[in-house]
């Protein structure tokens, strides 16, 4: 009556919602975990330039330079479930045009087994600071902060913001050295 394709069916369906539901219930376990630690950002270096912006109809455009120290432990962050962090460094300000900008400046991958203790010095930006204008001189709050994504074993990918944040402010005049 019950041939051998459908019996190896009917093991195939059945191991396949027992795995389900255990992917489920790992995923429940960690899915409302705090994953938040603390984070000090300090900012050493800042400079701005104005430079030719070739993207856009304007003719010139702010490009900021931001030498940064950072330091956090994200152990806690790291249980059974997590496979990796993605890490990025953003900054946040607002311009007459624009009541929020966001722009990355630097960002890291931490592997499970890896160091967990970040203790970063005389950083500079992996990424250009640009503003479309001139939005970012003497603009007196533009926040850095730093965020990760969970990339989790099983479950939804949550994105953290760290406990810490800096405000600085950026230069009134615009660098002339060629150097930074």
């Amino acid at each position: 009556m019950n041939t051998v394709l459908s019996r190896a069916n009917s093991l195939f369906a059945f191991s396949l919602s027992v795995m389900a539901a255990l992917t489920f219930g790992c995923f429940i376990t960690t899915a409302f975990k705090d994953r938040r630690v603390p984070v000090d950002i300090r900012v050493s270096k800042v400079m701005l330039k104005n430079v030719d912006d070739f993207t856009g109809p304007r003719e010139r455009s702010d490009l900021g330079f931001v030498t940064f120290d950072l330091s956090a432990d994200l152990q806690p962050v790291f249980d059974w479930n997590v496979k990796q962090l993605f890490l990025y460094l953003s900054a946040e300000y607002a311009t007459r045009t624009n009541s929020l900008n966001q722009v990355v400046l630097w960002d890291k991958i931490v592997l499970r087994g890896e160091n967990t203790k970040l203790n970063l010095r005389d950083m500079k930006s992996k990424y250009f600071f640009f503003d479309d204008g001139n939005g970012l001189r003497a603009n007196k709050n533009i926040t850095l902060s730093l965020s990760w994504n969970v990339v989790p074993n099983a479950g939804i990918l949550p994105l953290v913001a760290g406990s810490g944040h800096v405000s600085l402010p950026f230069p009134d005049a615009y660098e002339t050295a060629k150097s930074y």
